[in-house]
């Protein structure tokens, strides 16, 4: 059974970091990329920023980049989302998924998870 829960989430004031984790299971975890999506409420899910796990190549949304750092322990199959100098619209729940490409990630459609909620305050 495939499984990817994340962890990390919380409230900081704007400017502090947060480290959020995907831990995964039951797929083989260097066959696919770990995207990680966020959705705010009344908003469009957004792709935040995608790794390709066999190769470490990374791919940031725009509103991110800069900021956002993804990365993988491989051998606890297990992805990152370092988030510095937070600002209060990175307000939204945060997910994590398994597309086989971090081609067009943010068009990826995966079942729903638990998510990390990330409260940001002015």
């Amino acid at each position: 059974e495939v499984q990817l829960v994340e962890s990390g989430g919380g409230l900081v004031q704007a400017g502090e970091s947060l480290t959020l984790s995907c831990a995964t299971s039951g797929f083989r975890f260097l066959d696919y990329s770990i995207a990680w999506f966020r959705q705010a409420p009344g908003k469009e899910r957004e792709g935040v920023a995608c790794i390709t796990s066999s190769t470490g190549e990374t791919q940031y949304a725009d509103s991110v980049k800069g900021r956002f750092t993804i990365s993988t322990d491989i051998a606890r199959s297990t992805a990152f989302l370092q988030m510095n100098g937070l600002k209060p619209e990175d307000t939204a729940d945060y997910h994590c998924a398994q597309p086989l490409s971090c081609s067009g990630y943010s068009q990826f459609v995966a079942p729903r998870t638990q998510g990390t909620q990330v409260t940001v305050s002015s």
